[in-house]
């Protein structure tokens, strides 16, 4: 699937250690979590009126949270589109890469992993298609400079390499 296909699709994108992430997060909350939530439910059933039982509604609320994430989950599994990190080109910033940038104002090098919106996690550099940073970096070369609209306005970064 090439990069503009990435764009116009509202498919979730997913690396291959992210569909496996999330299927054993899956297989966890359909096992245990639905275990540990039907004993709470039980538990709570015990302390009496359910009209007046906080435990209880508290317990059906986390239920529903629970099925929620376990549905969104299943979808995304159902519907995500797998990329190879390991056939991802470097000739240009795409989803599975690694970009070195250099913020021109600040003179700062920095590098992140684009990711799709499911995996990203800022704290470790993984930032998804979808961020300004990364949706301004898609599809860019090496040694071009390219201006991103961030909260505190636009920064210039330059791109110094890209890798997997």
């Amino acid at each position: 699937m090439t990069q503009k296909q990435h764009e116009h699709s509202n498919k979730p994108v997913v690396s291959t250690e992210g569909m496996r992430k999330l299927e054993e997060k899956l297989q966890y909350l359909t096992t245990i979590r639905r275990a540990e939530v039907a004993e709470m439910i039980s538990v709570a059933r015990g302390f009496g009126d359910l009209s007046e039982n906080a435990e209880y509604d508290e317990a059906k609320n986390e239920q529903s949270r629970l099925e929620a994430q376990i549905i969104e989950i299943e979808n995304t599994i159902r519907t995500a589109i797998i990329i190879d990190e390991s056939k991802v080109s470097t000739d240009r910033v795409n989803i599975g890469t690694t970009v070195r940038i250099l913020d021109k104002e600040t003179k700062d090098e920095e590098e992140y992993t684009i990711v799709g919106a499911r995996e990203s996690d800022p704290m470790s550099n993984r930032i998804s298609n979808e961020s300004p940073l990364g949706a301004a970096l898609l599809g860019k070369k090496k040694g071009q400079v390219v201006k991103v609209n961030v909260p505190v306005g636009i920064i210039e970064v330059k791109i110094i390499d890209i890798h997997r």
